[in-house]
């Protein structure tokens, strides 16, 4: 395993099951709950099908998998399923009542709790492998903009991992990801840009 790069982990079945139920197999079940129901609620015009963007399509892109695969993988591991979705179904409940109350500290709290942790998946080791070294650029809207800044990284001898257009409104429009191996290159990589007035937005 440790030849292909493999982190192996030890644990019971009934752990392995539990576990996959939640980051796996509820995952999917939830998008395509959100797809068909998208798909009930639109009206005759598409309109919801029309301009469905960049949040809607990251969250239901594991819709697009085998149906007869999810249909073979539920029916295999239903406990487990079922127990995540009632432990769902209740944390909506609570987040509709916060909702419907307008609870704004609630639901700061609800929004904060959840962004602290998925931003954690990112930036902290998991196991033996490293965090991940990222930062987010302002880039012009114009042919050439992202092979621009590749170009300006890699004169520097710094070493890219990814690099994509992120579609996410919490950002303007037009924000670069760029993942590096390393800290020190990520932060060669923010001197760099920030010299040449790229707004560089680091975690």
């Amino acid at each position: 395993m440790s030849s292909a790069g493999a982190l192996p982990l030890i644990m019971t079945y009934e752990e392995h099951d539990h576990v996959t139920a939640a980051i796996s197999h509820l995952p999917h079940v939830i998008s395509a709950s959100l797809v068909n129901l998208v798909h009930d609620q639109d009206g005759p015009e598409h309109y919801m099908k029309l301009i469905a963007a960049g949040g809607f399509r990251d969250i239901t892109r594991i819709s697009s998998s085998s149906p007869q695969m999810w249909q073979e993988i539920c029916l295999d591991n239903p406990d487990n399923i079922c127990s995540m979705m009632d432990a769902y179904i209740s944390k909506l409940i609570d987040y509709r009542l916060a909702i419907r109350n307008e609870n704004a500290e609630e639901l700061l709290n609800i929004f904060t709790q959840c962004k602290d942790y998925r931003d954690s998946f990112d930036t902290e080791p998991k196991g033996s492998l490293p965090g991940e070294h990222r930062i987010y650029v302002d880039i012009a809207d114009e042919p050439g903009a992202i092979a621009q800044i590749a170009t300006m990284l890699a004169m520097h001898n710094i070493s890219i991992k990814n690099i994509g257009i992120v579609h996410n409104r919490e950002y303007e429009q037009g924000v670069l990801r760029i993942v590096f191996y390393e800290k020190d290159a990520k932060d060669k990589g923010v001197r760099v840009l920030e010299d040449r007035n790229y707004y560089v937005y680091k975690e």
